[in-house]
C-alpha cells in the first residue's frame, strides 16, 4: 500500500465510503484532523455530498473502533482482547479441523457489497482456493440482485445504469419506480431538478409520498408489491394507443407478441382494483410515456425486494423495450444500485454461482480461465453454493455450514427475519467477523478482527453507472488495526492455500482485470493509474494489444446490439402473483421497510457518527390509522408480523396509504419482522411487503429499542478492553 505523502498538509482525492453514487470527495489531512472538502470537477457529484458524506470521517478516532482482534473467552464467555497470530491461528486452526469433521463447505463466507473490487474478488479466490468451499454469498444478494437477474434475461448484460446517470438530465420523462432517491442518494436529484427545469416530467411510484415525489408532476402509490400489475396495465394502454415502436421491436427484440397478448387483459379498471392505482392516474402515465420522444424508466429496491421482483423489473423493461428506449440516446431503462460496490462486488467472485469477470462458475471454460489466472487445477474449483439467505438458513444445521466468515455485512440487523437468522449465527461451532467495529453480528462472533475503513486504504468501487472509481489511502489506520487484503493473505497462507495472495490494492486488481478479461464484466484494460487519470473507466473495458490506444471504456450500452447470442433483446411473459403474504383478519396492514436520509445500511457506521441525527426507529402511519387505533404522533406502537415484533413511537403522516406501515431498516427489530420467502430466479428476498398489525403500545418505556439493543455491544466493547 501506499502511504500519504509526508507533509503538514495534503489533500487526497478518493470517494464517499456509502452509497453507489461513490461521490468524489477531497479529504483534507492536516496533522492528525481530516476533514472532508468538495471534489468539484468530479463528473458524478460535482462537489455536493449529502450529510452523511460530510460527516464520513466521523468514525476516526471514534472510541467504539476497534484496534486489537478479539477472541471469547472459553471460561468467562466474554471477548478479550488477543493478538493478531493468536486469532489468526485460532481461526485457521478451527476450520481446518472443522472441514476435516465434515468436509470443505462446512466453513462458509459471508461478504459485502461495500467490499472493494480487490477485496471481494480476494474473498472469492480464498473462498474457492485456500478454503476449496462452495459456500459463498454475499449481502448484494439483498440490494439489487432482482434487476440484475432481469437484465441478464432480457438484455443479456447486468449493469445497473447502461448510461451515464447525466443522462437523466437530457430525456424527457423519468419514471422512478420504487426509489426515493432525493433521500437515499440526493447529490443525484439535482439530476431530476435540472431536467424539470427545462421541461422535462418526473413521475414517481412509492406506497409513500416521499421527498423524491416532492420532486415529481405525477405520483402513483401502489400497494407494496404491485409494481408488476401497473407495469402490466401501462404496457396493455400503450399497446392500445398505437405507441408501441414497431420497427424497433420487429428488429431489435424477440418475443414481444407473446407478452402483447399476456396483457391484454390488464384493463386501468383491473390494475386499480389489485394495486390501488387509479385508472386515470395510469392513462395519465401511458399518456406522458407515448408523447415522450425520449425516456427513461429506473427501477429500485421499493419494486426489487420481493419474492416476484425479477419479475417485477421483467415487466418495467418490457414496457421499455416496446416504446424502442434502451440503447436511444438519453433513454433506456435502468437499475438504481444500492450499496457502494453492489455492482463489482458481484461480478468478481463474492456470489455463490459467479467467478470474476461475471463468468459462470458451472461454466467449464470460465472454470478453466479463472483457474489458469489463480494456477490451480479448473477440477479443484467448487461448483456453486447457496444464495445469501439460504447459506444464513442453514448455519448450524445438519449438512450446512458449521463456521462462517463475515466481512462488510451485519445480517443480525439487516437479514430478514433477523430472529431466525441470528439463531443460525449461534448455531455455529465457529463465528469470525471481520469489521471496524463491535456490531451487532460482531458482538455474537467468536473471533472479532479489526480492518481499516475507507480512508486508510487503497481500492477499487464500481458504481452505479458502471463508473470504476479509485478510493485512495489517505491516512494511516490506527495502530493494531491490519489493511484487509494482508489480513486475507495471512489468513489464506495459514490455511495452508497453494497459491500466494497479494497484499498491493493495484496488483491485485491487475490480477483481477485478468481473471475478467474476456467475461461479460470485463476489467482488463483498466488500471488504478487510468482511474486515477480519468476519473472513472467505465466497463466492459477489454485490453488492447500493445501499441493501440487503450479501450476508452464503454459509458453507453445497447446502441447497435443486446449482449446476448443474436444481439437482441428478449421480451418475457410475466404475471403478477403479489406478495406471499397477504393481509388477513389479525394482520390487517400491508408493512413495508425502507432506509432515511441520516443512517445506511444497518447502521454499523452511522448510527455512531456524532454530527449525524439518531432518532431511532420509528413506524410511520397515516392519520386514518393512528386515529382508529388510538395512536398519537410521538407515542410508542407495536408492530407485530408472523415473525416478530418492533415497538417504536408513532410518527403519523399523511404521505402513506392508509393501509400501510412504513419501518426503517436502519436499526435492530425492523427485520424481525420482514418476510424470507425467496425470489425463485434472483434469490431476493421479500423485505419490502408482507401482512401486519400495529396496535398501543401496552404501557410507555422510554427507552429507543436501539439504545436497548446497543447496549450488550457496548458493555462487550468494555469488558474487552477495547480503548475508548
Amino acid at each position: 500500500m501506499s502511504t500519504p505523502p509526508a507533509g503538514p498538509a495534503t489533500d487526497t482525492r478518493t470517494h464517499c465510503p456509502y452509497c453507489s453514487l461513490q461521490c468524489g470527495m477531497t479529504l483534507e489531512r492536516s496533522g492528525r484532523a481530516l476533514q472532508v472538502q468538495p471534489w468539484a470537477d468530479f463528473p458524478v457529484n460535482e462537489g455536493a455530498l449529502c450529510r452523511k458524506g460530510w460527516t464520513a470521517t466521523g468514525l476516526r478516532g471514534h472510541r467504539e473502533r476497534l484496534t486489537s482482534p478479539l477472541v471469547r473467552d472459553g471460561a468467562t464467555g466474554e471477548l478479550r482482547t488477543a493478538s493478531w497470530d493468536e486469532a489468526l491461528d485460532l481461526v485457521a486452526t478451527r476450520m481446518r479441523a472443522l472441514q476435516a469433521e465434515s468436509g470443505p463447505d462446512a466453513v462458509a463466507v459471508f461478504g459485502g457489497g461495500g467490499l472493494t473490487n480487490e477485496k471481494a474478488y480476494q474473498l472469492g479466490k480464498l473462498a474457492r482456493v485456500a478454503l476449496g468451499t462452495s459456500q459463498i454469498d454475499y449481502n448484494g444478494r439483498w440490494c439489487m440482485s432482482s434487476a440484475a437477474s432481469a437484465a441478464n434475461q432480457s438484455l443479456g448484460l447486468d449493469r445497473g445504469l447502461p448510461f451515464p446517470l447525466a443522462d437523466l438530465e437530457r430525456t424527457d420523462l423519468v419514471v422512478l419506480v420504487g426509489s426515493n432517491l432525493a433521500e437515499t442518494m440526493p447529490p443525484a436529484a439535482r439530476h431530476l431538478d435540472r431536467l424539470r427545469e427545462r421541461g422535462g416530467r418526473v413521475v414517481v411510484l412509492d406506497p409513500r409520498r416521499t421527498a423524491t415525489a416532492g420532486r415529481a408532476d405525477l405520483v402513483l402509490q401502489p400497494l407494496p408489491g404491485t409494481d408488476l400489475a401497473v407495469a402490466l396495465g401501462l404496457l396493455h394502454l400503450l399497446d392500445g394507443a398505437g405507441a408501441v415502436d414497431e420497427e424497433y421491436v420487429a428488429t431489435r427484440t424477440t418475443g414481444f407478441e407473446d407478452v402483447r397478448r399476456s396483457v391484454a387483459g390488464w384493463w386501468p379498471e383491473r390494475v386499480e382494483r389489485v394495486s390501488g392505482v387509479a385508472a386515470e392516474d395510469l392513462r395519465e402515465l401511458a399518456g406522458l410515456l407515448a408523447d415522450a420522444e425520449r425516456a427513461v424508466v429506473l427501477t429500485a429496491r421499493g419494486a426489487e425486494q420481493h419474492a416476484q421482483g425479477t419479475d417485477t423489473v421483467l415487466a418495467w423493461i418490457n414496457v421499455a423495450l416496446a416504446l424502442g428506449l434502451p440503447g436511444r440516446d438519453a433513454s433506456g431503462w435502468g437499475c438504481l444500485t444500492g450499496q457502494g460496490n453492489g455492482q463489482g462486488g458481484r461480478e468478481h467472485g463474492q456470489k455463490a454461482d459467479q467467478l470474476p469477470g461475471y463468468r459462470m462458475i458451472d461454466d467449464p471454460a470460465a472454470r478453466a480461465h479463472v483457474a489458469g489466472v489463480w494456477g490451480v487445477a479448473p477440477e479443484t474449483l467448487p461448483g456453486p453454493g447457496r444464495s445469501a439467505y439460504e447459506l444464513l438458513e442453514a448455519l448450524g444445521t445438519e449438512g450446512g455450514p458449521r463456521a462462517l466468515l463475515v466481512t462488510g455485512s451485519n445480517p443480525v440487523v439487516s437479514a430478514p427475519n433477523a430472529d431466525h437468522v441470528t439463531e443460525r449465527l449461534d448455531a455455529l461451532d465457529l463465528l469470525v467477523v471481520v469489521d471496524l467495529v463491535l456490531s451487532e453480528t460482531a458482538a455474537r462472533a467468536d473471533v472479532v478482527l479489526p480492518v481499516a475503513q475507507w480512508a486508510e486504504e487503497t481500492g477499487t468501487m464500481t458504481n452505479l453507472e458502471g463508473r470504476v472509481v479509485l478510493r485512495q489511502r489517505a491516512v494511516a489506520p490506527p495502530a493494531g488495526v491490519r489493511d484487509e487484503l494482508e489480513l486475507l493473505a495471512d489468513l489464506a497462507a495459514r490455511l495452508g492455500s497453494p497459491v500466494p495472495f497479494g497484499t498491493d490494492a493495484a496488483e491485485v486488481f491487475a490480477e483481477l482485470g485478468r481473471a475478467s478479461a474476456g467475461g461479460r464484466a470485463d476489467y482488463s484494460g483498466i488500471t488504478h493509474e487510468r482511474v486515477r487519470a480519468e476519473h472513472g473507466v467505465f466497463w466492459p473495458c477489454p485490453a488492447v494489444p500493445e501499441g493501440r490506444a487503450p479501450h476508452p471504456g464503454t459509458p453507453r450500452l445497447f446502441a447497435e446490439r443486446f449482449a446476448t447470442p443474436d444481439g437482441r433483446a428478449r421480451c418475457r411473459v410475466v404475471e403478477h402473483r403479489g406478495p406471499v403474504e397477504q393481509p388477513d383478519a389479525t394482520f390487517p396492514l400491508h408493512l413495508t421497510t425502507g432506509r432515511v436520509l441520516a443512517q445506511y445500511q444497518s447502521g454499523a457506521q452511522t448510527r455512531r457518527i456524532r454530527d449525524l441525527p439518531d432518532t431511532g426507529p420509528f413506524v410511520e402511519l397515516h392519520p386514518l390509522l393512528a386515529a382508529r387505533i388510538g395512536a398519537a404522533d410521538g407515542e410508542p406502537v407495536v408492530v407485530t408480523t408472523r415473525r416478530g415484533s418492533l415497538r417504536a413511537p408513532a410518527r403519523v403522516v399523511d404521505s402513506i396509504r392508509p393501509d400501510t406501515v412504513f419501518v426503517p431498516f436502519h436499526w435492530v427489530g425492523a427485520n424481525r419482522l420482514t418476510h424470507d420467502a425467496l425470489d425463485p430466479s434472483s434469490r431476493m428476498p421479500e423485505f419490502k411487503a408482507c401482512a401486519a398489525a400495529v396496535g398501543l403500545a401496552a404501557s410507555p418505556d422510554p427507552t429507543p429499542e436501539v439504545s436497548s439493543a446497543q447496549a450488550p455491544v457496548r458493555e462487550q466493547v468494555a469488558a474487552a478492553g477495547v480503548p475508548a
